[in-house]
């Protein structure tokens, strides 16, 4: 027992933990954004274009209501909202992965001067570069003898 709460401190100092109540938290804003986008911006146009058709109420109905039984529909609207809420977040998420890739690459490009470059990427730059010059110095000394 003493080993798990060892190893739970451990995770959880390290960061992991913290990082994933982060992504958590934010997974929950933006899914809040996400929703409003789809039913107050992008909703009311796409109504607007099926003639006022409100997509969540549109049903398949295999036996109606006669009083003593219930209605059995299939609610395909509902499904019809649900992959447009799928298609926006997954779009979102790409732009958004792919501006961070951006950015990335160029932090991690030595020869970028817009973006400072990380120290540990600058060192293996450097190192490179006294490898390359080590190498022709090398070869010189070779071809001389």
């Amino acid at each position: 027992m003493k080993n798990f709460i060892e190893e739970f401190k451990s995770f959880a100092i390290k960061g992991n933990l913290i990082d994933m109540a982060i992504g958590i938290i934010i997974g929950t804003a933006f899914n809040n954004v996400v929703n409003t986008l789809v039913k107050k911006v992008i909703m009311p146009p796409l109504s607007l274009l099926t003639d006022g058709v409100n997509l969540a109420n549109r049903k398949y109905v295999l036996r109606a209501s006669d009083g003593s039984l219930e209605e059995i529909a299939i609610g395909y609207g509902e499904m019809f909202e649900a992959l447009i809420d799928f298609l926006i977040i997954a779009f979102t998420v790409f732009v958004v992965i792919k501006g961070i890739s951006r950015f990335k690459r160029k932090a991690e490009d030595p020869q970028n001067q817009e973006v400072e470059t990380p120290k540990n990427i600058e060192l293996l730059s450097n190192m490179e570069k006294l490898l390359k010059e080590q190498n022709e110095i090398l070869r010189n000394s070779k071809s001389d003898e």
